[in-house]
């Protein structure tokens, strides 16, 4: 029966490397985060050295997504902690809903995800500010597999990719990745 739903599983991968948008209602009580939304009153001119640390704290932020979602997807979890780290929703209720929906079917993401980040843009000016990343993700040896046999889901195989992901800076001064989408159609 679950090798009829290859689909299923593609969905699943795409989500968790950000595409596409899912919605969702939450019955679990959480701490929202919201991002920065007052105005400024004046344009500002910001230094390199701010453009700078933008750009480092919001690539820190994707490492630690990629990395959190791994772990979350290991263990099945959706409500690991190390996830609301570094997401923010949209994005974060995506990545839930796949590592539960993986979850209920009896599946699980295992291997090595390869990424290699760069920031495309930042606005500082922004409300809220926002650094934009894209990156060569090879998913080759990261694996959707049955969580009791260990054997690849049928359909479920990755490859190398472009994606692309949209740090927020929050109200706490927290960069937080707030969505993402994976481009399986432009190989790099």
């Amino acid at each position: 029966m679950r090798a009829q739903h290859p689909g299923r599983w593609t969905i699943f991968l795409v989500a968790v490397l950000a595409v596409g948008p899912v919605a969702a209602c939450g019955t679990e009580a959480e701490t929202t985060t919201q991002p920065l939304s007052a105005a400024p009153k004046t344009a500002q001119s910001h230094s390199a050295a701010e453009e700078r640390a933008a750009r480092e704290s919001a690539l820190t932020a994707y490492s630690g997504y990629l990395a959190a979602s791994r772990t979350a997807n290991r263990r099945g979890d959706p409500f690991h902690p190390e996830l609301t780290r570094f997401l923010a929703d949209p994005l974060l209720t995506r990545v839930r809903l796949a590592i539960r929906d993986a979850k209920e079917h009896g599946a699980m993401r295992t291997g090595t995800l390869v990424s290699d980040p760069t920031v495309t843009s930042v606005s500082l000016d922004g409300v809220p500010a926002t650094v934009e990343i894209q990156d060569c993700v090879d998913a080759t040896g990261y694996r959707l597999v049955y969580t009791k046999t260990k054997k690849v889901v049928p359909g479920s195989g990755g490859g190398r990719h472009l994606a692309t992901a949209t740090a927020t800076r929050y109200a706490d001064g927290r960069w937080l990745i707030s969505s993402g989408a994976a481009h399986e159609d432009q190989p790099c």
